[in-house]
């Protein structure tokens, strides 16, 4: 549960126990490999078997799942009938942005030990100093048999980022510290004129041999844990909001789904990409073969050849999910004025006319059902017309698999800051509306 001890008031507990249980994924899930086996995991209990890529598929109608490195896809048959049956899908990332480690970090530096990290995607830099970070991620260990890899997670402090001191920079009061990527991220870990040495480090946290690591994908993350907070309760604190606060709607949607299916015969399916915040170019990304290959092998194992997938192809629809903006409170301005966003306010479906959201006239229709079957609001995000609109997995899952797609998200602050903000209600409905999305009634 969330680590509050503030007391509820104008909403019941129940409101906010999807929030509690963001709160207990998020800080479990430190890395996208660790939100794919935390998200497999509830996966699991509900009757989930995992299947290999290199195996061939089960052809039995059930429950499954697979993952390639930080990336997931689950699906559901028990409801389809035939080989042509229309997918449902809900897509969302497992990463988020932050300080990740260079491949020979050890340096020294004015008599500190400091390891060389650079920034993952587009943090906001100054969010990361002063902070106790732990470090997460995967390994590349050498075995008698070529290489596996082990996942590592350290829930300690042994990193850190420190701010320069006020009076060596008088400006910062008032235009804030200007952090060069290259020179002001290295995080401290140690004491000492000559440098620590990581690898070792790496090994013993493993209990292997230090010439047995051969490479890492390590990545900071912020120790303080998720909390609700607020006057009554009514927020929530935590780090990758954007975009666990996705993945973990979706795995919670995807779950109330396959226990209440959709009135007509549909395959609902849930993807969580890896690498949405650097492009999505990767072997696991939204722009690789991931979710075209899964889909296809649903349809071959249902007995079904091309012909059968490009049929159900046309009658699917997707909700990409990620967090949106909510109209922030000190820079009011910076927002549409006509299309303010809520936090506690329910989903939001965002639009963009050029194209940067995949969402159209045929999406949103799908969406606006799934909130009323749901019975939560819909708030809808326009971005100033004077100011660059960011983008997500929608276009490219849209483009790469020829689906109708709606961009959706859940609102908050302070997006892709170390530790972001949203409203303790809205993942609540975010899950109702995601569930109703995959299993629409009649």
């Amino acid at each position: 549960m969330c680590a509050s001890s503030i007391a509820d008031t104008d909403r019941s507990s129940a409101d906010y126990a999807e929030a509690d249980g963001l709160c207990t994924f998020i800080d479990a899930a430190t890395s996208p490999f660790h939100a794919c086996v935390e998200s497999a995991a509830r996966l699991e209990a509900a009757g989930f078997a995992a299947v290999e890529e290199t195996a061939r598929w089960p052809r039995e109608p059930g429950r499954y799942y697979m993952v390639r490195g930080g990336s997931l896809v689950a699906w559901s048959t028990e409801n389809a009938a035939g080989p042509t049956t229309a997918f449902r899908i809900v897509g969302a990332h497992t990463d988020s942005p932050n300080l990740r480690i260079k491949p020979h970090p050890d340096t020294a530096r004015a008599g500190w030990q400091v390891l060389a990290a650079e920034p993952y995607g587009g943090p906001l830099l100054n969010s990361w100093l002063d902070r106790d970070l732990g470090l997460s991620g995967r390994v590349s260990v050498r075995t008698p048999g070529g290489a596996e890899e082990r996942l590592l997670k350290i829930d300690r402090p042994i990193l850190r980022v420190p701010q320069l001191a006020i009076h060596l920079d008088r400006e910062v009061r008032e235009t804030g510290v200007k952090l060069n990527p290259q020179q002001h991220v290295f995080p401290v870990w140690g004491v000492g004129a000559s440098t620590g040495d990581f690898t070792d480090f790496v090994a013993e946290e493993l209990k292997v041999e230090s010439g047995d690591v051969l490479a890492w994908e390590l990545m900071t993350h912020d120790l303080a844990p998720s909390a609700r907070i607020g006057r009554d309760g009514d927020l929530v604190s935590a780090p990758r909001l954007d975009n666990l606060g996705t993945t973990y709607a979706g795995v919670r949607a995807l779950l109330r789904a396959v226990e209440a299916p959709a009135a007509e015969p549909l395959v609902p399916v849930l993807v969580l990409f890896d690498h949405e915040e650097v492009g999505s170019v990767s072997e696991r990304g939204a722009a690789s073969n991931l979710l075209p290959a899964v889909l296809e092998r649903i349809v071959l194992a249902a007995g079904g050849d091309r012909e059968d997938l490009l049929r159900a192809l046309a009658g699917s629809i997707c909700a990409s999910g990620d967090m949106a903006h909510a109209t922030h409170p000190n820079y009011a301005e910076r927002h549409e004025p006509h299309h303010q966003i809520a936090v506690n306010g329910g989903p939001v479906l965002k639009i963009n006319v050029n194209l940067r959201y995949a969402t159209d006239a045929r999406g949103t229709g799908a969406f606006v059902q799934a909130c009323d079957q749901a019975e939560v609001p819909l708030q809808r995000f326009v971005n100033r017309a004077d100011l660059p609109c960011g983008s997500t997995v929608g276009p490219i899952t849209a483009a790469g698999v020829g689906v109708t797609t709606a961009d959706v998200g859940a609102p908050q602050l302070a997006m892709h800051s170390a530790r972001e903000l949203c409203g303790a209600a809205d993942p609540g409905m975010y899950v109702a509306a995601l569930a109703a999305f995959l299993a629409p009634a009649a």
